[in-house]
Formats: C-alpha cells, sequence, structure tokens
C-alpha cells in the first residue's frame, strides 16, 4: 500500500513558512543592530542635534532657529526635576527602562481604540524618540524605541537619563531643554524656577506645542495643581525650608 505524503507535505509547508517570517524578521534585526546609536558616547558628551530638533527644522527650513541651550543638571533647579518626574515617569529611579504596568495600561487602551494612542511611556523611552527615531505610531518604530531604551539604562545613569532628557525636551514650538523653556517663559533660568513654575512646564509635556504655560486654561491649572500635590506627596519638604 502506498503510504500518504500529507505528513511530509505539512512540514514542507511549515519550514517555509520559518523562511518566509524568519529571513524578512532577520533582515530587519541585523539592519537595526547596523543603525543602532552608539548611545555609549552619551556619557561623555552631549548630542548637538536630535531627531526631534530635525524634524522640526525640515518642517521651518531656515526661516526660524529652535530655541536650544544646554545645561548640566545641577544648573536646572530641583523643582522642575522632581515635577517631571512624577508627572511623566514616578516609578523613573525603580525601573529599568520599562513601566510594565503602564505598558499594560496603554496596551488595553490601544487594543479597545483600535490603534496606536496611549504612550505609556518612561522618560528613558521619551529620551529614546526625541533622540533619535520618528514621532509615528508604528510598532516597528516601538520595537527601535525599545532596543534603544534598554541601551539607554544599560550605557548611562539615571542621573545622565534625566539630565539628557531635560535637556533636550520639547517646551513650546521651536523650545528645547529646560534652560530655553526657562527663558521663554518666566524670563528667567531654569535654575531660578519655583514649585509653581515648574509643574507648569511639566503639565505642558504632553503636548508641548499645544499649550502657553502663560495662557491661562482650566486645564493647565488643574494639571499644574496635580503635579503640586504629588511632588509635595512625593518629595515633602523640611519644616524649615517650608517656613522660608
Amino acid at each position: 500500500m502506498r503510504k500518504s505524503n500529507r505528513p511530509y507535505r505539512i512540514v514542507r509547508v511549515i519550514v517555509a513558512l520559518i523562511v518566509a517570517v524568519g529571513i524578512p524578521l532577520g533582515g530587519v534585526a541585523l539592519y537595526w543592530m547596523a543603525t543602532m546609536p552608539d548611545v555609549s558616547a552619551l556619557a561623555r558628551t552631549n548630542p548637538t542635534t536630535t531627531a526631534l530638533i530635525q524634524t522640526w527644522k525640515q518642517a521651518h527650513g531656515r526661516r526660524m532657529k529652535p530655541e536650544w541651550v544646554w545645561v548640566p543638571l545641577s544648573k536646572i533647579s530641583p523643582h522642575l526635576q522632581r515635577a517631571v518626574i512624577v508627572a511623566e515617569d514616578a516609578s523613573f529611579f525603580q525601573h529599568e527602562g520599562f513601566d510594565w504596568e503602564g505598558i499594560r495600561y496603554a496596551a488595553v487602551k490601544d487594543f479597545e481604540a483600535g490603534a496606536l494612542k496611549k504612550g505609556g511611556s518612561t522618560i528613558t523611552q521619551q529620551l529614546a524618540k526625541n533622540l533619535y527615531l520618528s514621532t509615528e505610531k508604528t510598532f516597528l518604530r516601538k520595537a527601535q524605541e525599545a532596543l534603544i531604551t534598554r541601551e539607554l539604562e544599560h550605557q548611562l545613569t539615571k542621573k545622565r537619563i534625566l539630565e539628557l532628557y531635560l535637556n533636550v525636551a520639547e517646551w513650546g514650538r521651536g523650545i528645547y531643554g529646560a534652560e530655553s523653556a526657562a527663558r521663554h517663559h518666566f524670563g528667567k533660568s531654569a535654575l531660578e524656577l519655583t514649585a509653581e513654575e515648574a509643574a507648569l512646564l511639566a503639565a505642558i509635556l504632553p503636548a508641548p506645542a499645544h499649550y502657553d504655560p502663560l495662557r491661562a486654561t482650566r486645564y493647565l491649572s488643574v494639571r499644574q495643581q496635580q503635579i503640586l500635590r504629588w511632588m509635595h506627596k512625593r518629595f515633602p519638604q523640611p519644616q524649615s525650608a517650608r517656613s522660608q
């Protein structure tokens, strides 16, 4: 009796599927490895530009120049450092680049919406995007972001990651970094920012090109007060400091 060739056909189909899927994925992986930025250099040098700034320049050409002044973390008000942490990434000092609870929540919301809308991004993930990637919300870009985030956490200290983020974050149309934001919006240095001003700047981070901290809106007022409460709860001030 002639034996059926069906098992062999099934094996061939499975092998063909593995090859068809595996080769493209392998090619993508090799491409990412070849184009992976040298994150370790950030431990020693500051970036001279970012993907976010380059995108802005392409949109505005030579007509306008972005406002961007780099300062060390020691020249940025502790109020702003704390405001950004509680507003953007409360577990920044505890995680290794990814807030899994936040990612789970964002994934559920994205699934319900049928699109990549919710961020769930940590400060490190936002830094990876701002420095190297486009603003597209695609699965491939998120995969690249994850790889770069892992490298940032592996190569840099938390203090350095925070310093980089505060210096490259967008704080208005063409305004980048804490120093430029403080000068533009409040006419003072980043070191001189009060808790209230810091909370306002942190409040506009989700949509910096849309909100102006000096233009009173209900959203900014509510968000500012919320951030201030989080700051006071997370970083309580000594009694002597409160009375000054």
